[in-house]
C-alpha cells in the first residue's frame, strides 16, 4: 500500500469517527431515553404485579375474618362492609354475601343480589349468576311480574344461561297457576342437548310431578345408555 493510500485511509477513517460522534451527540438522547423507558416500564410492571398482589391478598383476609364471624347475619354484614376495586372482586363478594343472608333475610338478600345485577361494571356472567339465585330465593318478596322481566331477557340469550332461565320461568308460570306453559318450557329444557346433567334432571323430575309426558330422551341421556 502506497502512502498516499495509507494517508487516505486514514482520513476517511477520521472523516467515519467524526461522523459518528456527530451523530451520537444529535441523536444519543433517543437511545437514552429507550433505554429509560425500558427499565421505568419494568419497574412500573413489578409494581403494579405486587399491588395486585397486595390488593388480592388483603380482599382474601378481609374475607375469612368476614366469614369467621358466629352468626350469618353478621357474616352477611361483614362482607357487605368489605371495600373493594374491581368489578369481579365486588361480586365475588356480594355472592357471598348473600349466600350468608338465610331465609330469615331472603328480601334483603334479593335486594343485595339485584343491586349486584343492576351494576354495569360488574362482569356479565357474575350479573346473571346474581339475578338467577335472587329470583330463585324463596319468600324474597319479587313479584312474578319482576321474576318475569329478569328472566325474559336471559332467556333470549344462548347456552345454559338459557335453560336456567327457562327453568326459573317455568316455575313462575307454575306459582300463576299456568301448568301448559310451564311444561312446555321443562321439555325444551330436557330435549335441549346443551342441558346439563342436573338441569336435564330437575326438568324431568318437575315434567313427572306435573303428570307430563316425556316424549324423547335428550341426545345426552341417549349417548350414556
Amino acid at each position: 500500500m502506497s502512502q498516499s493510500d495509507s494517508f487516505i485511509d486514514e482520513v476517511t477513517e477520521e472523516v467515519r469517527r467524526d461522523r459518528l460522534y456527530r451523530n451520537f451527540k444529535r441523536y444519543g438522547w433517543i437511545g437514552i431515553l429507550a433505554v429509560l423507558l425500558l427499565v421505568g416500564g419494568a419497574a412500573f410492571n413489578e409494581w403494579r404485579k405486587a399491588q395486585e398482589r397486595a390488593e388480592a391478598q388483603a380482599l382474601g383476609d378481609a374475607i375469612i375474618a368476614a366469614l369467621g364471624e358466629e352468626d350469618r347475619a353478621a357474616r352477611n354484614a361483614a362482607l357487605d362492609a368489605i371495600q373493594t376495586e374491581t368489578g369481579g372482586a365486588r361480586a365475588i363478594v356480594g355472592l357471598l354475601a348473600a349466600g350468608e343472608g338465610g331465609a330469615e333475610l331472603a328480601p334483603e338478600t334479593a335486594e343485595q343480589l339485584l343491586t349486584l345485577a343492576d351494576s354495569p361494571d360488574v362482569p356479565l356472567v357474575y350479573r346473571q349468576i346474581a339475578t338467577l339465585k335472587a329470583v330463585a330465593l324463596p319468600d324474597s318478596g319479587l313479584s312474578a311480574e319482576d321474576k318475569r322481566s329478569r328472566l325474559e331477557g336471559m332467556a333470549a340469550s344462548g347456552g345454559v344461561v338459557r335453560l336456567l332461565a327457562e327453568e326459573q320461568l317455568a316455575l313462575v308460570d307454575l306459582a300463576e297457576g299456568n301448568r301448559d306453559a310451564a311444561l312446555e318450557r321443562l321439555r325444551g329444557i330436557y330435549e335441549s342437548a346443551e342441558a346439563t346433567a342436573g338441569l336435564n334432571r330437575r326438568a324431568e323430575q318437575l315434567i313427572v310431578a306435573l303428570d307430563g309426558d316425556i316424549e324423547e330422551e335428550p341426545d345426552g341421556a341417549a349417548d350414556g345408555n
